[in-house]
């Protein structure tokens, strides 16, 4: 086959850069990914280059960032089949011994499947003494019903227990209860028929629910929120500000209290916009208010799904871009791979 091609504008184009671009071997890679299929995949080569990273003295860990940052997560679960066929040993185990935090946590976050990989997170947020509340709504307001579904099968494979009973077991009140209606992945795909009657009604009786005297009917939020279409509730939303003189936002603030409140606001803010949730994290790397874990998890779990989308919405709330934001904030291997997930500079 040759290696170029002619479009019918006269453009050269390169038949190779083409195919780099589109997904390989069953990869579903969004446009939005800073991380795709390498077009010269050679899993048995990358695992031999790997054996000798690992195995030369003090560990080459640039060789291990950049073969691991340039595969698609279907090509790195092949490349964990050829060395444990060369190697006799899993690619983890070894990796997990030879490698060092932070930069263990990232490369070994990147030879999860995503399901796996966010079950494992699921479960470092219930387990232990206090729940990190912030990542279960992270995690949960974040992902399709899709991806829900296939999280719980991963944590129950994994871990032998119902992800959702779980979450019961170190939860309570109206956050167990929100927590668990987003873990059922059962909102409603989104339709090209719009429900105006629905939307109207919904926002009614949001607004009637914060009129309530005894406090905001949290119940009556938290089933429209979690029962409906993202973007019927961007409509809702809209349709809100006909009946309230405070967004629904807003109105979030001002009527719950700090817990259930910051929780809600993060499930709005992830039906508007995912991205612009997560560039909204991300941000709180500047004043050095973001851990370090929440950052692996957010650059590992969303470079091949929407990092290009969130670096632009990052850069729309900072005026900095997340490449350099990332090089002010980390330092050494971590920082490494952290660009190379970045996958460039705005």
């Amino acid at each position: 086959m040759a290696d170029k091609a002619v479009c019918p504008q006269g453009k050269v184009i390169d038949i190779r850069e083409l195919l780099s671009e589109v997904c390989l071997a069953g990869d579903e890679i969004s446009c939005e990914a800073t991380v795709k299929p390498f077009a010269n995949f050679d899993a048995n080569n990358d695992a031999t280059m790997l054996a000798r990273a690992i195995e030369t003295k003090g560990v080459d860990e640039h060789t291990i960032i950049d073969i691991l940052t340039h595969r698609s997560n279907a090509q790195r679960q092949d490349i964990m089949f050829a060395f444990e066929k060369r190697s006799k040993k899993p690619l983890e185990d070894v990796l997990n011994s030879a490698l060092k935090d932070p930069l263990k946590s990232v490369i070994l976050g990147l030879l999860k499947p995503p399901a796996k990989y966010d079950a494992l997170e699921m479960k470092k947020a219930v387990k232990g003494l206090g729940t990190k509340e912030d990542a279960l709504i992270e995690i949960l307001c974040s992902r399709t019903n899709v991806e829900i579904r296939e999280m719980k099968k991963a944590y129950y494979e994994v871990y032998k227990k119902d992800m959702i009973s779980d979450i019961k077991g170190d939860t309570s009140g109206d956050f167990r209860k929100l927590l668990c209606a987003l873990a059922e992945g059962k909102r409603p795909e989104p339709s090209n028929v719009e429900d105006y009657n629905q939307i109207d009604s919904d926002a009614k009786a949001l607004y009637e629910a914060v009129k309530q005297k005894k406090g905001i009917d949290t119940a009556k939020w938290i089933t429209i929120l979690t029962e409906r279409s993202a973007p019927h509730l961007v409509r809702v939303f809209q349709r809100y500000n006909t009946y309230s003189p405070s967004s629904v936002s807003e109105s979030i603030k001002e009527g719950l209290s700090k817990d259930l409140k910051n929780n809600l606001l993060a499930l709005v803010q992830c039906i508007q916009s995912t991205p612009m949730f997560f560039a909204n994290k991300l941000s709180q790397m500047i004043q050095g208010d973001l851990g370090r874990d929440v950052l692996t998890r957010i650059m590992v779990s969303r470079s091949e799904i929407d990092l290009l989308t969130i670096r632009r919405e990052f850069k729309k709330k900072t005026g900095r871009s997340l490449y350099q934001s990332i090089k002010a904030t980390t330092k050494d291997d971590y920082e490494q791979v952290l660009l190379a997930l970045c996958g460039g500079n705005d």
